[in-house]
């Protein structure tokens, strides 16, 4: 029987060339952003809004015309020394949805500009004009060369599709609200006009309520409706897409928490630097469960160089785009992070303005990280195609065709708790995934436990969703935990296994006593709780964690013999050992923690002490503003109320000297307070019970290393 089912992934890159408007504007505007000094953006946020400006200057010129017209608005009022009702980041998240997470992973640069003051409103000036400019000509395009490239995508992608014999249905990714707004206008206007659907942070067009709406009467009642709108919200867009659509248009938040394993062509229409991201995106479809080869669209500006540089790096040296696995995280992670090598893009972007600097830059990056990326993808294959070990397949991207649904081990295990729990009150219809509940093994709560089929993952429509949070699951997992577990002799049976568990070759044939013991540990409001595994062999030769875990996922008999007395006091203290070293584990996360913590209160401390200081420091530079136009008067009535002026001000500045004392006596009681009270709870209660003990033993033999050929060649 075929184990793993290779789900390939195909790459399409579909070039265009700008329009003589688009090149214009592009230049113009990544030239603005090289200058070296720029009143639209904070220094202190300097990096993290350049970069957003470019992500949005890539997506489209309706982008990048909304971003263009924010700041300018801000500039004026800043001309007019007016606060803006909201914030840059603010109006920036409102069509860059990533904005939030990119600002987590961006560090501040340096401290804020100074205030502006009249020796500034020239250059305001010429920027204020300078962003308008930009923007009337960004208006003034109503077409975009990559958005008529995406209906030729479109057009060679379901061909790829139909070949393969999947679904024609795609996911198209955006970075920008205005672009997924723009997507929609043209397949409006196209043969794809039929079965769009929206997916954003939001999701709240008329078309998105509606969907909404009609999902929430058909599903009324059943337990497919959560209560959470924004869960409820997402499942009805994605059954929408599955049931009935044909694209789904979606920002970044299409990216994370949904299955869309029924689709099988992701169209990357704007492409992260980012390599976590891109991976992110694709396996929405390239997944467990996915029944087809999955096609992967990029767009490709022919006339930009550092474009082709980061497709080449993400294509050639990430893997991103083909082959059976994609980029594995264990690749991925061997490099550096996705966020440092998103800044080392940004600036090379952001450095260079010639072509010979442009490919000088990724000729050393490409070179930093060729023997990384070609040591940790060979590392890796090997690991995956020789060894072929059970730790390996849970990592693999696979599913048992015609057989059963990948479950993930909480899944797995929940399943054979329930399969053991019910016994003759359910039949088990397709391995673990799947049971018919025939007669109720709680009578008192039959209304909340219907018969039935249930289904981990559901996968038809008249299934019960089966999960942690059931009734009958809940029911069973209490029942299961109160049960008294006297001592037995179990013998695991290695031989049995279809899979080969490297941990435990060098204890086979042995014996000796297994302990598992429950630890709950209560800290920082909440409770943990944990199993811990403990055992020895007759030899006295201690197993670790993972060894005694493992031995709980062969197949196994438990002997009607009674077995010797269990020696205690070893198992006490081998379970001792191990809460002592499971708690240094969780103190030392809580240090961390309250390090972090710690760390945030200074910061905020800072922060408020610094705007203090600032109040001051501004009222100093008005002050000597102030002077400098006095000396300047021209007649005395005018040096009289400038005098005026600056002794009131000098007056707020002997002020502002005593509040920051106060100020800062204030902020620094209130961090200790919040110190302390953080301390308090990390502080730990700690409660264990052991749960049961067995006598085991492991029989079977090692598999040969030409039987594990024979068996991955079977596959």
């Amino acid at each position: 029987m075929a184990y793993i089912l290779y789900i390939r992934r195909h790459p399409l890159v579909q070039s265009f060339i700008f329009e003589e408007s688009e090149d214009q504007l592009y230049h113009l505007v990544s030239d603005y952003l090289q200058r070296d000094n720029l009143q639209a953006l904070p220094n202190s946020q300097r990096s993290l809004m350049t970069l957003v400006l470019r992500k949005l200057l890539a997506s489209s010129t309706f982008a990048i015309a909304g971003a263009l017209d924010t700041i300018s608005r801000r500039l004026q009022a800043r001309l007019g020394r007016q606060q803006p009702a909201q914030s840059l980041e603010e109006e920036f998240d409102q069509d860059y949805e990533a904005f939030d997470e990119t600002a987590e992973e961006w560090p501040e640069d340096t401290p804020e500009p100074e205030p502006v003051f009249a020796a500034d409103r020239a250059a305001l000036e010429q920027e204020i004009a300078d962003l308008e400019a930009f923007r009337n000509l960004a208006v003034s395009i109503t077409h975009n060369a990559k958005g008529k490239a995406l209906l030729i995508a479109l057009d060679r992608a379901f061909a790829d599709a139909d070949r393969l014999g999947a679904a024609r249905k795609a996911i198209v990714f955006t970075e920008s609200r205005r672009t997924q707004e723009y997507l929609l206008r043209v397949l409006a206007d196209s043969p794809y006009a039929e079965g769009i659907v929206l997916f954003n942070g939001s999701n709240t067009d008329a078309q998105s309520r509606q969907i909404y709406a009609d999902w929430l009467q058909r599903h009324m009642g059943t337990d497919r409706v959560s209560g959470s709108r924004t869960a409820d919200l997402r499942s009805a867009l994605v059954d929408y897409f599955r049931e009935q659509g044909q694209i789904m248009i979606a920002t970044e938040a299409g990216a994370e928490g949904i299955n869309l394993q029924f689709c099988s062509l992701v169209v990357n229409y704007d492409l992260p630097w980012n390599s976590q991201r891109i991976e992110q995106r694709i396996g929405r479809c390239h997944r467990y469960g996915q029944k087809h080869d999955v096609v992967v669209v990029n767009f490709l500006n022919q006339t930009n160089a550092a474009d082709q540089r980061v497709f080449q790096l993400l294509s050639e040296k990430f893997s991103l785009f083909e082959g059976v696995f994609g980029a594995s995280d264990e690749v991925l992670g061997a490099i550096e992070s996705g966020v440092d090598f998103e800044k080392r893009i940004a600036g090379i972007y952001q450095r260079c303005r010639t072509p010979e600097e442009i490919k000088a830059s990724f000729d050393q990056l490409q070179l930093e990280l060729n023997a990384q990326i070609d040591d940790a993808i060979t590392h890796t294959r090997q690991q995956l195609l020789e060894n072929f070990d059970v730790e390996v397949h849970e990592k693999l991207r696979v599913n048992l065709e015609n057989s059963r649904s990948y479950l993930n081990r909480y899944e797995r295990l929940l399943m054979q708790l329930t399969r053991y729990e019910l016994g003759a009150h359910a039949e088990f219809l397709d391995g673990e995934s799947a049971f018919r509940l025939k007669s109720s093994p709680f009578p008192d709560a039959a209304s909340d436990i219907p018969l039935g089929l249930y289904e981990l993952p559901r996968r038809s429509g008249e299934a019960h969703l089966y999960r942690l949070g059931h009734p009958l699951a809940a029911r069973l997992i209490l029942q299961a935990k109160s049960r008294v577990l006297p001592v037995a002799e179990v013998a695991f049976n290695y031989a049995a296994h279809d899979a080969r568990i490297s941990i435990l070759e060098s204890i086979l044939g042995c014996t000796g006593w297994l302990q598992v013991t429950g630890v709950t540990i209560e800290a920082l409001d909440q409770a943990e709780d944990h199993l811990l595994f403990t055992a020895f062999t007759d030899e006295n030769v201690a197993l670790d964690y993972e060894q005694a875990r493992r031995l709980f996922s062969l197949p196994a008999v438990i002997s009607n013999t009674k077995p010797a007395v269990s020696p205690s006091s070893r198992l006490a203290e081998l379970s001792q050992s191990a809460q002592d070293t499971l708690l240094r584990g969780i103190s030392a996360r809580n240090a961390a923690f309250f390090e972090a913590e710690a760390k945030k209160l200074d910061a905020w401390a800072d922060d408020q002490i610094a705007s203090a200081e600032r109040a001051l420091t501004d009222t100093k530079r008005h002050i000597r503003y102030l002077r400098n136009q006095a000396s300047k008067a021209p007649d005395l009535d005018e040096q009289a109320r400038l005098q005026t002026e600056i002794r009131d001000l000098e007056r707020r500045q002997r002020k502002l000297r005593q509040e920051i004392f106060d100020v800062e006596d204030q902020i620094l009681t209130q961090r200790d307070q919040l110190l302390e009270a953080i301390r308090g709870k990390l502080q730990q209660s700690v409660h264990s019970q052991p749960v049961f003990t067995v006598r085991w033993s492991l029989n079977g033999s090692q598999r040969s290393h030409s039987e594990k050929r024979e068996h991955v060649l079977s596959v």
